[in-house]
This record gives C-alpha cells, structure tokens and sequence, in this order.
C-alpha cells in the first residue's frame, strides 16, 4: 500500500513537470487601448475541419505600416488557449500590433503540425500585411515554452519552405527577431536528455518518437545560420520543466554563428510565474533589445 501510494506521488510529480507553469486555464481579459481596433477568431488557415485562429490587435492607423508581435502560447504542445495569453500592455503602449496565435495541439496532429500552423500565421500576416497596415520588415515572433520552441522554429527556418505546404505563395519569408521564453531548443534532448525525460516531447513526436534524425527537424538549434535572425532569450536556472541547459547551448551556438542575441538568466527562476518585477524587467529588456535591432 505505502509503495503504491509513492508510486502515485511520483506520477503526480512527473505530470506536473510536464504542465508549462506559466500557463493559466484563466481567461485573460486584453485591454486594449483607445483608438485600437480587435480582430477576434481571425482564420488564418485551415487543416481539414480544424480553424487556425488569431486574435489581431492593431493600433491606429498612421502615416506608415506598424511593427507586429506575433505571440504563440505554451503547454508542452498538449494543453493550453490563446485565450489564456496576456501581458501584451507594454507592446500596445510602444505602438506595436499584436497577433495572438492558436494551433494544433497533439490530441489533433503530432509534430510537426503545431510547427506549420505557426508557419501559416506567419505567412497570413505577411500577405495580408498592407489591410492590416503592419509592416512586413518588423516582424517579430514570440512565445513561451512550447510556444517558444514554435516561434524559433517559425523564425529560423526562414526561406526553408519544408513546413509550409498548408499554405504555399509566399516567396519572402524574415522575421525582424525572436523573443524565445524558457523554449524548448532540442527536442530530442528534452525527450531523452540527461536532466529530463520529457513524455511531451515523446508524445507530440508520435510514430518518430524514437527517431532522433527527424526530432533534430523540429528542433529550434538545427536551424542557427549566418542569416538568422536577432534572438532574446529568457530562462529560470532552477526550471525542473525545459533543461536551462537547453537555453544556454542555443545561445551559445547563436553567439558563435555571430547572431545578434541577448540572455537573460532569471536567478533561481522556475518555469515561468517570474515575480512582476522580474516581469517588468523583462518585458523592458525586450524592448529595449528591440529597439536595438531596428523595430
């Protein structure tokens, strides 16, 4: 009896690692500022009788198209909504757009699925680029843990179209820079690493679970080149979630490669729920690092 009991505590605990922290099954509610104009359950693409869905939020319109800040959330590629997405007040105030983005989730498609419904996002707000007044040369792509791993898989594979036969027709494909928070970088690794035996990373790779080859495609750190684009990254030193490991070795391989990049290591920083300090501080640092490379 008390080994089954430990066996259940055990289980709770490996379950629990596999939740992304940072996200709430709350319903975020999104202020958005005078003058912005919402586009709810905007459909950027579709996969048989699933809707990709995102939420546009843009700001007045001026005498030039603005920057837009595509946000894609986490949960480990199983769980979560972009309704639970928030905290995109301080973009609003510097004057950026925001796409708020949805995809399939594992229990609809295994990899690399989630991948190219990121890629469709991607190429429905460059096509649509001039009605939404967005400009096409200060796009940046953001997420958190799975959904970092999305926005770095959306913004190094570039011109690389491998991913994007759900939505053909665009030729030019650059994102201005990432903002990667605590993502997963090598999906192979956090599925059989030395820290952490990720069964996210197993389950979301299917029938390729054990194929190491075809992990490394869907892995953010395969794609590092000397056009990527600018990088910031944000981890926890303490995250028991996605290896903190995983955040150093791509900044590394950036730095190495001569990509324009900056680490923000959150001391004793679990997986995400940073204080709001912290948050501000971080959110503060982005911008800054945006301003730095232009957008």
């Amino acid at each position: 009896m008390i080994l089954f009991v430990v066996l259940l505590l055990v289980a709770g605990v490996a379950r629990a690692q596999e939740k992304d922290a940072d996200t709430s099954k709350a319903k975020k509610a999104i202020t958005v500022p005078a003058g912005f104009t919402k586009q709810l359950d905007v459909v950027y693409t579709k996969v048989g009788d699933w809707d990709g869905r995102m939420d546009i939020y843009t700001p007045p319109k001026v005498s030039k198209p603005t920057p837009v800040i595509i946000n894609i959330h986490g949960g480990g590629w199983n769980h979560g909504t972009k309704e639970e997405q928030g905290g995109f007040g301080p973009f609003f105030k510097a004057g950026y757009a925001v796409a708020n983005i949805e995809y399939r989730l594992v229990q609809v498609a295994k990899a690399p699925g989630c991948i190219e419904d990121t890629r469709c996002a991607l190429i429905y707000l460059i096509k649509n680029a001039k009605a939404l007044n967005i400009d096409i040369k200060k796009i940046v792509i953001m997420g958190s843990s799975a959904g970092g791993h999305l926005a770095l898989m959306g913004g190094l594979l570039e011109n690389d179209n491998r991913f994007d036969t759900n939505c053909p027709g665009t030729e030019r494909i650059k994102v201005a820079a990432i903002i990667d928070k605590f993502g997963i970088t090598d999906v192979w690794n956090w599925g059989y690493g030395l820290v952490i035996h990720s069964k996210s990373a197993t389950n979301w790779l299917g029938t390729h679970a054990t194929d190491k080859e075809f992990a490394m495609t869907v892995s953010p750190i395969a794609y590092v080149k000397k056009s990527s684009p600018p990088v910031f990254i944000v981890h926890g030193n303490a995250d028991t979630t996605v290896p903190y490991q995983q955040s150093v070795d791509l900044h590394q391989k950036l730095l190495d490669t001569g990509i324009k990049t900056e680490f923000i290591t959150v001391d004793g920083g679990k997986h995400g729920n940073f204080t709001p300090e912290k948050t501000k501080e971080i959110n503060d640092a982005i911008l800054t690092f945006l301003k730095e490379v232009g957008i």
